[in-house]
């Protein structure tokens, strides 16, 4: 019985684990190609492919193993690292952004002293 719930524990954190990395991919691909260079981060290429992977090694392998490890670790490097940085240099999420024009404010739009 205290298998069955450690196999349990264990299929609660692999499903963690891949949301994680599913979170990483889904935000790298939504973000801007530029914003990773202004950013001084690794291309948006590279983040896709690394978390791609981490997401498919998650996928197949027991969470015991080596390989979803360090693709653990690069989906948390990519959310704690990359993520503010890119969101800091892209002033904002990249989902659904509200864009202003140029003569918006901190408050609302400019309306020239009516």
């Amino acid at each position: 019985m205290l298998m069955l719930g450690f196999a349990g524990f264990l299929g609660l954190l692999k499903i963690l684990l891949m949301a994680l990395a599913a979170f990483g991919l889904l935000d790298a691909a939504f973000r801007r190609e530029d914003a990773f260079r202004a950013a001084d981060k690794q291309n948006k290429v590279f983040w896709l492919i690394i978390l791609g992977l981490a997401l498919v090694v998650s996928a197949l392998f027991s969470i015991l193993s080596f390989l979803p490890i360090i693709g653990v670790i690069a989906s948390i490097v990519y959310i704690v690292d990359v993520r503010p940085a890119l969101k800091q240099v892209s002033g904002g999420s990249g989902w659904g952004r509200r864009r202003g024009s140029s003569s918006d404010g901190p408050y609302g739009p400019y309306n020239g002293g009516r």
